[in-house]
């Protein structure tokens, strides 16, 4: 029968409606009134939830209406809807904004509750005397848009219904990053960056102290557990570890706020706090508890997500603080933030001046019932204002102010389209139509609806939200004063990620304050450089051990996850922390080394010159004259420019020595040997000559010593030319050869062409020796094949010894090796083969006689 009756008055709406004297029908006889909700009337309303305090719910037992209790604090957070207040009245009163439109309000208190926070929805989307909504009778209100702050469980459970109605849900808070996701939430606008802006410095912060160490914390709701997911995973990227995750359910109803013992909190000094508006000063206390359950009365270092003044927050939570040694938070860069004795002064007088200005009575009103059950704005706020002129500036900071400027900006922006199309049309309408809350969206999806709302925020390259942050500190005093340290800054950099910084001046000021450093929060102590983090198997990533970098690399920065090496050009020190600059070496004339060679280089080149010098003296000795004097000019000259090459291996490599050193060797000991060919074939054909009827005698001359030396050394130079036409020399730095030096040195270009020329000049040596070999027991005087057989005896086993020892040397003392078998095989033939002759030039000339030559002929 009840829903046939209500059935036929709905029906019969309209016509009741018309009747200028009748009532509606839906009325409820109420006379109870709620204090937390107030308004005034209006042309255009705006509504703000607002979470201000806690209370403790009873259970509904439908015999009498709801009723709450509160804590006895509770008064403190009447301050919070006084920006809103304050901001529209200066909309109404500045006539140019909205001429000839009064903006009216609602503001409701929903407790921080997603049950409570359906009634204002109800009532402020129902125009009539009760929660009905679409049911409209009597004067109606036109509900434009809603500000709140609230958490994500709330500001979805607003969305929800709001979104029916197309009307802008208009967040002036951190919001969680669910609510941007525009195909859920199309009628959701944030004011400020989406939660986790300040994430990337929280962990920053923890580098700069080396805070490896820590305990996440965060309330049992959406938001909590995306701050889990999302600052663990940060944390592990970068090192640190959380060894134990708080979170702590609130059960408002019962009023019992729990967390679990756990013996890890006990392990760390820092706790990374993922706070909501509502739940701040609830998790401290419980933590608190926790810690004095566990006989943890250590110092303690929060750092939390809060971007809000945490003042006032402190100063109620003073007796939770005992054993906290710092407080970091990340604030919106202002000009000016609320001070801490404006907000005593709000606490005080805000009570007793708002009983003056509204109206709590239970008058009965003619139109709604909700409006008696609210408090009526009757006086406006002069009197308020005047009381706290000090307080104004402090509090037109505030985040709520300045929205409701900008949503009466973007107001005034689509009434003023509104009436323009009501002129054109003026002929089919007779009066302008109201502007509708839908019509509103496109001058709130506009640029300059954020960039002129607050302070601080603006449009980032990707058109998001974005806000320079500052590093604070906060610290409480035994007076319940609350004292904000700026201790650095949070800066985003365009297409490079954040800047963080942090003022050393600040620090040290904080730990003055404290009168004790902040404490650590580590696993370990931090490796060294020089040494790298190896991680314990089965342990948390911030427990390691410290091992020494390996050989050739190094650590410059402690913990570092890895050693790396040095650039080509440098090598570690000793402690294996930086790079020093390698020395360039090489085979120079400053050193012992080169100086002991180029002397002995100089002295030989001095005596082969003396010996040539007395060999033209006395060439027409016989002595001289015997085995082709002009043969032994040959090696003479040829012995005088090897010692004179070894002057191309000393010094620093260039373009030109390069290409000279292996070349010029080459040939002039391939000459030198074919020489000395020529010496022993004429010394075998000249014994020959002397038997009757052998022909050997036409061969003997100068064309025939000639033609083997130009044959001999030839096919040398053919070598060589092939050699520099395709693979040539070329000077280079030896990098990787030694670990702390680079080698000068010149580069053979073909390996193969050098050991085929050195292999051929092996090749004559051998083939000179053998000669010797069997013809040094040939009669004859000054018979120079003994000598010559052992001059190519110490040659051959000089050079034999040469190759295992080059290929076993680097660098300069690669040369030194080729330089002294080049002064040792030259030396050889020096003197094996002139020495003896020189000593009977100088000391036995009485054997340097054609007599003694005959004598010693017949003889023989």
């Amino acid at each position: 029968m009840m829903l046939m009756l209500l059935f036929v008055l709905l029906v019969w709406l309209p016509e009741a409606c018309g009747m200028c004297k009748a009532k509606c029908l839906l009325t409820v006889e109420q006379s109870e009134v709620d204090p937390e909700h107030h308004y005034t009337s209006g042309d255009y309303f705006i509504s703000v939830i607002v979470s201000a305090r806690f209370g403790w719910f009873q259970l509904l037992t439908f015999d009498r209406s709801p009723s709450t209790k509160f804590s006895s604090n509770s008064s403190k957070f009447f301050w919070k809807f006084l920006p809103f207040l304050f901001a529209i009245e200066n909309i109404n009163q500045k006539g140019h904004l909205l001429p000839n439109i009064t903006l009216g309000y609602n503001t409701y208190e929903n407790f921080f509750k997603v049950e409570m926070t359906t009634d204002p929805l109800l009532d402020l989307l129902s125009d009539g005397e009760a929660n009905v909504p679409n049911y409209r009778c009597g004067r109606q209100r036109n509900t434009v848009a809603v500000l709140e702050e609230a958490e994500a469980g709330i500001s979805i459970q607003m969305s929800t219904m709001l979104g029916t109605y197309k009307i802008p849900q208009i967040s002036y808070g951190f919001a969680s990053k669910i609510m941007r996701d525009k195909t859920h939430f199309p009628f959701f606008y944030l004011m400020l960056p989406a939660e986790g802006i300040q994430y990337p410095g929280m962990v920053q912060l923890l580098l700069y102290f080396r805070w490896t160490m820590v305990a996440l914390i965060a309330p049992k709701t959406d938001q909590g557990e995306l701050f889990m997911r999302t600052m663990s995973s940060l944390m592990l990227r970068n090192g640190i570890c959380a060894i134990t995750y708080q979170s702590f359910a609130i059960n408002v109803a019962k009023g019992i706020f729990s967390a679990k013992n756990d013996y890890k909190l006990t392990k760390v000094s820092v706790f990374v706090y993922g706070s909501e508006t509502g739940s701040f000063s609830l998790g401290m206390k419980i933590i608190h508890q926790v810690l004095k359950d566990l006989h943890d009365f250590t110092d303690k270092v929060w750092i939390t997500t809060a971007q809000w003044d945490l003042s006032l927050d402190l100063m109620y939570s003073m007796k939770y603080m005992k054993q906290v040694s710092g407080i970091f938070s990340f604030l919106i860069k202002k000009k000016k933030w609320v001070n801490y004795d404006a907000l005593i002064t709000l606490i005080e007088i805000v009570p007793k001046l708002l009983k003056k200005s509204f109206r709590c009575s239970s008058t009965k009103d003619a139109f709604s019932v909700k409006v008696w059950r609210r408090c009526r704005q009757t006086e406006e706020l002069e009197g308020l204002r005047k009381e706290l002129i000090g307080q104004i500036p402090a509090l037109v900071s505030y985040l709520l102010y300045d929205t409701t400027w900008a949503l009466g900006r973007a107001l005034n922006s689509a009434y003023i389209c509104t009436s323009k199309r009501s002129v054109r049309n003026r002929g089919m309408k007779k009066e302008a139509s109201r502007l509708k809350a839908w019509q509103l969206h496109p001058f709130l999806q506009s640029s300059q609806f954020h960039n002129n709302s607050i302070e601080g925020i603006y449009l980032d390259q990707k058109g998001d939200l974005t806000a320079d942050l500052d590093l604070v500190n906060w610290f409480i005093f035994p007076n319940r004063s609350v004292k904000r340290v700026k201790s650095g800054s949070l800066e985003k950099e365009a297409f490079q990620g954040f800047k963080f910084s942090i003022d050393q001046k600040s620090i040290a000021q904080v730990e003055m304050l404290n009168k004790m450093p902040l404490p650590p929060s580590r696993c370990v102590e931090s490796c060294r450089p020089g040494f790298m983090k190896v991680a314990r198997e089965g342990d948390f990533i911030c427990c390691y051990d410290c091992h020494p970098c390996a050989e050739g690399t190094i650590s410059t920065m402690e913990d570092a996850e890895k050693c790396t090496k040095c650039p080509a050009d440098q090598h570690p020190n000793i402690k294996r922390d930086d790079c020093i600059p390698k020395i360039y070496t090489f085979l120079s004339y400053q050193e012992t080394l080169g100086i002991i060679l180029a002397s002995l280089a100089l002295f030989l080149s001095l005596i082969t010159g003396l010996v040539l010098g007395s060999f033209i003296k006395f060439q027409e000795t016989p002595i001289v004259k015997a085995n082709n004097r002009d043969l032994s000019y040959i090696l003479l000259i040829t012995l005088l420019l090897s010692f004179l090459t070894s002057f191309l291996f000393i010094g620093r490599p260039r373009r030109a020595t390069c290409l000279l050193q292996q070349v010029a060797f080459s040939n002039i000991f391939s000459v030198a040997i074919s020489t000395v060919l020529a010496k022993t074939i004429t010394v075998v054909l000249a014994f020959l000559a002397t038997k009757p009827g052998n022909k050997a005698k036409r061969w003997l001359g100068k064309s025939l010593a000639n033609s083997i030396i130009l044959f001999c050394s030839g096919v040398q130079v053919v070598l060589c030319s092939i050699w520099l036409s395709t693979s040539p020399p070329f000077p280079e730095s030896d990098m990787y050869s030694r670990s702390t030096t680079i080698i000068l040195q010149c580069n053979q270009g073909s390996v193969a062409m050098f050991y085929l020329a050195l292999g051929y000049m092996g090749f004559l040596a051998l083939i000179c020796f053998m000669v010797a070999f069997f013809a040094r027991n040939l009669p004859g005087a000054f018979n120079e094949a003994k000598l010559i057989t052992f001059s190519m005896l110490v040659f051959c086993s000089v050079w034999i010894s040469f190759v295992p020892t080059y290929l076993s040397t680097k660098g300069k003392y690669m040369l030194a090796v080729q330089i002294f078998s080049i002064l040792a095989s030259s030396t050889g033939l020096l003197c094996c083969i002139f020495i003896p002759k020189c000593y009977i030039i100088f000391l036995r000339p009485d054997l340097n006689s054609k007599e003694h030559l005959m004598s010693k002929k017949s003889r023989n």
